[in-house]
């Protein structure tokens, strides 16, 4: 990256509050990370948001995370309509039935002991990987996923904002 700022950090950094906190909301649910890297702009870098970014995930609170979460479909279950969940989530399309009705069960369980959905960094994982890491993951204490939840959100986070930048490139 270099040290000049990108057309798409600057056109970021010119958002009008409201379409950059909806952007923002499209890229991580939680409101407070919105809020945060909204009051840090402008950023000269993309690796200065990017940097912003994950130091404002490693401050949220549990509810933080939750609300972040919340915005999450469960794997192998995009939402409906949404390009994001479906494009994040494209090692679980071509999976078999039987993958699929695994990970359902696996989500269900992993739901009913964290609360929370299976948070897992899906983009360029196989659905064996994903079953893989959730089968893993339903044996760590609350604790340890919930910073394991908070670092696969901050690369999720790090891919939405890039895409951002980037489609703002074009528009």
């Amino acid at each position: 990256m270099t040290s000049s700022t990108t057309p798409g950090i600057a056109r970021f950094n010119a958002l009008a509050e409201p379409a950059a906190t909806a952007a923002l909301h499209e890229a991580c649910a939680s409101s407070a990370w919105g809020s945060k890297l909204l009051s840090r702009r402008p950023y000269a870098t993309a690796e200065d948001l990017f940097a912003a970014s994950d130091a404002v995930m490693a401050e949220l609170t549990a509810d933080d995370l939750a609300e972040a979460m919340a915005g999450h479909p469960p794997i192998g279950r995009p939402k409906p309509g949404d390009p994001t969940s479906s494009r994040e989530q494209r090692g679980m399309a071509g999976a078999s039935e039987e993958l699929k009705a695994e990970m359902l069960e696996l989500n269900l369980a992993y739901q009913e002991k964290f609360g929370h959905v299976f948070l897992i960094c899906a983009t360029g994982r196989t659905g064996e990987q994903m079953r893989d890491a959730v089968k893993e993951r339903i044996g760590n204490s609350p604790e340890q996923e919930r910073e394991i939840v908070r670092a696969e959100l901050g690369k999720i986070n790090r891919i939405r904002l890039t895409r951002l930048l980037e489609e703002e490139e074009t528009a």
